[in-house]
């Protein structure tokens, strides 16, 4: 099926797409999304505490990180500049199975990659709970991450994070709007994490899981190494609240500012709860790593 005029419509996606470098982790990609210089990629791309972007004019900038959701995978990037090409954002509520769509990053080192595709569908992915999905045939690699997921008109429809059974997973553009919408937060504590369960004995006897949260790895002179937080240490929650999702870590670290944040864990011996205190830093001020 040809499409009229494709070649100035993946044309103008690539100048809204940038080449985000950050602290030596390799590259990634993110999407203009308005002139003034926001730029939204995933959160797991925007880490470390130098993050550079190169414009599709060979220009490149600092950027600082003015959010970070860990749960929704989404940050927002700010850069120094004006009248830059954005992207045309679409409603992804709107998309149907069977669409075509084009997707653009820079996987492999190749910059401004292209790929097409089809919608298999839009909503939760089966065992990955109600989390809603983008999910398209397209091809991806690593450095595609952050980049756009656009429909054969180049609207945005969702940017691409990761690949799951074969198919392209990309966060809806509307789930995108309602994270900006939320307004800036410092939503950095310094760590990866994985959920786990974590095999506990109850006060009959028997044996019962208990959600966790394994810290795969701490960021050097971030606020979890400031609290001697250690790779392989298991966050269990709040003072106030047990962690039951990654995103009761994220609201957990929601807010702006310098704070303290009293945490649960285990270390090592499961019988044995931990409590430590964190002194969360703002992102801007630090410009250190935004890992979680």
């Amino acid at each position: 099926m040809a499409v009229t005029g494709f070649g100035e419509i993946a044309e103008q996606l690539r100048r809204s797409t940038v080449l985000i470098h950050a602290g030596g982790r390799g590259s990634g990609s993110g999407v203009i999304w308005s002139s003034d210089g926001a730029i939204i990629t995933n959160a797991h791309v925007a880490r470390g505490g130098q993050i550079g972007i190169e414009l599709w004019d060979g220009r490149e900038f600092q950027a600082r990180v003015a959010s970070r959701d860990l749960h929704r995978d989404l940050a927002e990037l700010r850069i120094d500049a004006t009248n830059l090409p954005s992207a045309v954002v679409a409603d992804s509520s709107q998309v149907r199975p069977g669409e075509l769509v084009i997707a653009i990053g820079n996987p492999l080192g190749f910059v401004g990659a292209l790929t097409t595709g089809v919608i298999h569908a839009v909503g939760p992915l089966r065992g990955d709970g109600s989390r809603s999905w983008v999910q398209a045939d397209v091809r991806l690699a690593p450095g595609n991450s952050g980049g756009p997921l656009a429909d054969v008109r180049g609207r945005v429809i969702g940017i691409n994070t990761m690949v799951a059974g074969g198919l392209a997973l990309a966060i809806p553009s509307n789930i995108v709007r309602d994270f900006l919408s939320a307004g800036p937060s410092d939503a950095w504590l310094g760590v990866s994490v994985h959920p786990v369960q974590i095999p506990r004995r109850n006060a009959a006897g028997g044996s019962v899981g208990t959600f966790g949260l394994v810290l795969l790895e701490v960021e050097p002179r971030s606020p979890a190494a400031s609290a001697s937080l250690l790779p392989g240490d298991i966050l269990l929650g709040t003072e106030q609240k047990a962690f039951a999702s990654v995103g009761d870590l994220s609201q957990a670290l929601h807010g702006n500012g310098p704070r303290l944040l009293r945490l649960e864990f285990l270390r090592g011996d499961y019988s044995h709860v931990r409590r430590v205190t964190v002194q969360l830093r703002s992102q801007t001020a630090s410009r250190s790593s935004v890992a979680a």
